[in-house]
């Protein structure tokens, strides 16, 4: 029964799903920084699109999605050394600099294609699948569009218009139906091996840039870094998912704080005055006068876009200061929790991830999505469609 539920095609996943907002592969880093704050999206989608061709092709030679872009991405491109100095020469970068150099983080997908194939893709480290979905825009409103690339490319391309699939859909669409999968649901993490001990830490007393490299990488893997004490206990976390909700000043902030401290920073009350001003002394003393200009600059604009007509609330935008979204607060669970009460509670918290703990807050490792995937993956075993081979070539 699981393996024919294995069957479904993806296209039942992306019922209801909004068409992908996008940018072009020719947009600069300050493009994606605008249209994240108007659109208040979390991720845009960057495509690589010639529409200059009116001749009627395959998407693949017309249009590509060649990555994604989120908050994340620009406040580790500002940290980087050689920009830390000229935030606003970095801003003008092309947008295909913030785009990670780990191939097929993005993959295209056919609506026919089944839930096992995605599951696979996953697996092999894909972040997001792009499906093409239907498109219920009139032929003379695709027309207009096609003579206007820099419209056509926010939500169509080639005639037809994406949405993506994550790895949070696939879990929430098994979740729905996951008595087919007993009892492996049941079972608790530990019995299951699902509990990886490779996790990513960071003492609450280290300086936040040197976990630089490790937002980076959480942020590929869909993961997390654990704030640690002496004692190895779970204090917290830096957490991509909660930084995704922050400003391009995050990036003072982990250039001069420590871990436990950037915690608090990227909490989604706002930052405390105290610590804004230890940001600001600190760049002063690190002689990075054009960040702290940024900050200054951005703390004059939020104080005239919250006291002038034209709101965020206008945009539909979630990052504006104090705005009630993700916590630095950890998600955690037990060795003998069962995965079933770890799916839930991880889509209930919005994350790809929980971490696994000892009573005493003492830290053992962390469950993901992908290691929950492989566990009901395992029922269908080698089961693939005839065409699947031929699909990995593409």
């Amino acid at each position: 029964m699981a393996v024919s539920f294995l069957r479904r095609e993806v296209s039942d996943l992306c019922l209801g799903k909004p068409a992908l907002r996008s940018l072009p592969i020719s947009a600069t880093v300050a493009d994606a920084l605008s249209a994240l704050k108007r659109s208040g999206d979390n991720y845009l989608s960057v495509w690589s699109c010639d529409h200059s061709s009116r001749k009627k092709t395959d998407f693949d030679e017309d249009c590509r999605c060649v990555g994604k872009v989120c908050m994340v991405d620009i406040i580790c491109f500002l940290c980087r050394e050689e920009n830390l100095s000229r935030p606003s020469v970095a801003l003008q970068s092309p947008v295909s600099d913030l785009l990670p150099k780990v191939p097929g983080l993005v993959r295209h997908l056919d609506p026919q294609s089944s839930l096992l194939e995605a599951i696979d893709y996953i697996l092999e480290g894909a972040q997001n699948l792009v499906v093409p979905i239907e498109s219920y825009i009139s032929l003379n409103s695709r027309k207009k569009l096609l003579k206007k690339p820099s419209l056509l490319c926010s939500t169509l391309h080639n005639g037809h218009e994406y949405c993506w699939l994550t790895q949070e859909d696939v879990i929430r669409f098994l979740l729905n139906s996951i008595g087919i999968f007993s009892p492996i649901p049941t079972c608790t993490i530990e019995s299951l091996n699902i509990i990886d001990a490779g996790v990513m830490t960071i003492s609450y007393k280290d300086p936040a840039s040197s976990a630089l490299a490790s937002i980076s990488r959480a942020l590929t893997e869909q993961t997390s870094i654990a704030v640690i004490d002496e004692d190895n206990k779970l204090i917290g976390e830096i957490s991509p998912s909660t930084l995704a909700f922050c400003d391009e000043t995050a990036a003072a902030a982990i250039t001069t704080l420590l871990a436990g401290d950037l915690m608090a920073y990227i909490d989604c009350a706002g930052p405390p005055e105290d610590l804004i001003q230890l940001v600001k002394a600190r760049l002063e003393e690190k002689k990075l006068g054009a960040m702290l200009e940024l900050m200054e600059e951005f703390s004059l604009s939020s104080l005239s876009s919250s006291s002038g007509s034209s709101s965020d609330e206008e945009f539909g935008s979630s990052r504006s200061s104090g705005s009630p979204v993700r916590r630095s607060e950890a998600i955690v669970c037990h060795p003998w929790s069962s995965l079933v009460a770890v799916m839930i509670q991880a889509i209930t918290h919005r994350v790809s991830y929980a971490w696994v703990i000892e009573e005493d807050y003492s830290l053992i490792g962390i469950v993901t999505f992908a290691g929950m995937l492989k566990v009901l993956r395992s029922i269908a075993g080698a089961w693939r469609r005839p065409d699947r081979e031929n699909s990995f070539k593409k």
